[in-house]
């Protein structure tokens, strides 16, 4: 499948007033654009608000642009127009003080109740962090009453490694009526240190914003500022680029494929797609001499210590579909997945779903496709499974996976021994841009704002997960208890990509 590549994408911006900011996104979102992020900048003595639509074909980015005073910050909720948009507003209101007017949810959602009142960490005079209060705003749970219903709390503190995430359940019996979840435990000010850094120092700290998406964030993020400085990369260099995005989904995928299967109580599979994640993992160590493939990006360029070999690719592809076909001719797990936290595809679309989550749903979105940045080649295409449940999520990873491999395959041979070029470009002019990349989980979205010192002054980041994440609830509904880990994991949802 060749498709042209874009390099940057064709930016249409404009100015609105607040007055007519619900009639414009209104009307973009009806010409079939999606709101990729909302985004607010302190330019201290107003607020500036950047709406992001994105369009897959032609490949457009159009930006709506609302400047707000600093002494009566608010803009109307477009919250009534898409889901995701009031997750942003909320954000924004969390840490910028920017009030959306007619918000159906108008509670904290970034800063938990012992955050200061009247503090806003990401304002240019919140240097300073006070003293943190009693928790007077505490999340409004709400409690589901009824004859037989009780509450089931799970975390915010798990067993194992995973980051911090309080889920509660409202259940009868077994069967979950309703579940809410509450992140945001481990906000990191993420964005607010990227400020103030030069474009190259940047990149280590992207690398750094969700390990398992080293590549993802920090291509995206210096596809962004390319994209500002109108830097042009090399056809070889963006064909490394997109192998080494392949490799992460690769190592992501085959993780995932065992740990669903583990949470079936098929411990073997697990075991057996450890190795093989172990195998990808010192390939990649080879590759970049990190195992999340860190330290081969560049602005401007891209270079790796070594090609990966071609065979060993298709040896682990070829284990990876056997342990599939082992899993799903397992008829005990095979049952435990089908019909097992169905997203219906009305509702992965209304929330904006992304990634594997949405075309598990019958969704076709997928930024290789859709705002592609080099030729895939022949083997790529988008995989696609309708039934929205956890075998639907699964096997959208195994053949995402067989995928994967076919087209670092393919690109290995075309590069023909091309290692990239170190070349760094020096970005010395003020500009914008952004970057859509599909990583693991969906796509992810970086814009970048460079200021007249050269330095970043800044970056709003969204990853997958930030969409996908109000997914999970409406999942669930219906689900029994014993479930929830199943059905969790088969979203493979990150803590730390969404809570930056």
């Amino acid at each position: 499948m060749n498709m042209p590549n874009h390099q940057h994408a064709t930016l249409h911006a404009h100015s609105v007033d607040r007055d007519h900011l619900f009639p414009e996104a209104t009307a973009l979102l009806a010409a079939g654009n999606r709101l990729a992020m909302i985004s607010c900048h302190d330019d201290d003595t107003e607020l500036r608000v950047v709406y992001t639509f994105t369009r897959d074909a032609p490949h457009e980015v159009s930006e709506l642009i609302v400047r707000v005073p600093g002494d009566d910050p608010w803009v109307p909720s477009l919250a009534y127009l898409s889901h995701p948009a009031g997750n942003f507003e909320r954000e924004m209101r969390d840490l910028y003080g920017l009030r959306p007017v007619n918000h159906p949810q108008p509670y904290r959602l970034v800063r938990h109740g012992h955050w200061p009142t009247g503090w806003y960490p990401m304002r240019h005079d919140a240097n300073e962090v006070p003293t943190f209060e009693p928790d007077t705003e505490s999340f409004p749970f709400l409690e589901v009453e009824g004859p037989g219903v009780y509450e089931i709390a799970v975390g915010p503190i798990h067993a194992g490694i995973i980051e911090p995430g309080h889920f509660r359940f409202s259940v009868v019996g077994e069967t979950i009526i309703r579940m809410e979840a509450r992140q945001w435990y481990m906000h990191r000010g993420i964005e607010k240190l990227f400020e103030g850094r030069t474009p190259t120092a940047g990149i280590e700290l992207a690398e750094a914003i969700a390990g398992d998406t080293a590549i993802g964030h920090s291509l995206a993020y210096v596809m962004a500022v390319e994209a500002a400085s109108g830097t042009e990369v090399s056809e070889p260099d963006r064909l490394l680029r997109a192998l080494l995005l392949e490799l992460e989904r690769m190592h992501n995928h085959v993780t995932d494929l065992g740990a669903l299967a583990n949470d079936a109580g098929f411990g073997v599979v697990n075991s057996y797609a450890g190795r093989l994640r172990e195998s990808l993992l010192r390939i990649n160590k080879s590759v970049t001499g990190h195992r999340f493939l860190r330290g081969a990006l560049t602005i401007g360029g891209t270079i790796v210590k070594l090609l990966p070999d071609p065979d060993d690719l298709g040896r682990i592809a070829d284990e990876v579909e056997e342990i599939v076909d082992i899993t799903l001719g397992h008829s005990t797990v095979k049952d435990r997945f089908t019909g097992t936290g169905t997203l219906p595809a009305d509702q992965a679309l209304l929330l904006g779903t992304l990634g594997y989550v949405a075309r598990a749903s019958g969704g076709s979105n997928d930024a290789r496709q859709d705002h592609p940045f080099a030729d895939l080649g022949p083997a790529f295409h988008v995989v696609t499974e309708t039934g929205g449940d956890v075998l639907s999520r699964y096997r959208v990873r195994a053949e995402e996976f067989a995928v994967s491999a076919a087209v670092a395959i393919d690109i290995i041979r075309r590069l023909g021994g091309n290692q990239g070029t170190a070349r760094s470009a020096k970005v010395a002019k003020p500009g914008q841009g952004l970057a859509l990349i599909e990583a693991t989980r969906g796509t992810l979205c970086h814009r970048v704002e460079i200021g007249k010192q050269g330095l970043v002054t800044r970056l709003k980041v969204v990853d997958p997960s930030f969409f996908n994440w109000p997914a999970v609830p409406i999942a669930l509904a219906e689900t029994i208890v014993p479930d929830f880990p199943l059905v969790n994991k088969s979203f493979g949802l990150s803590y730390a990509g969404n809570d930056l």
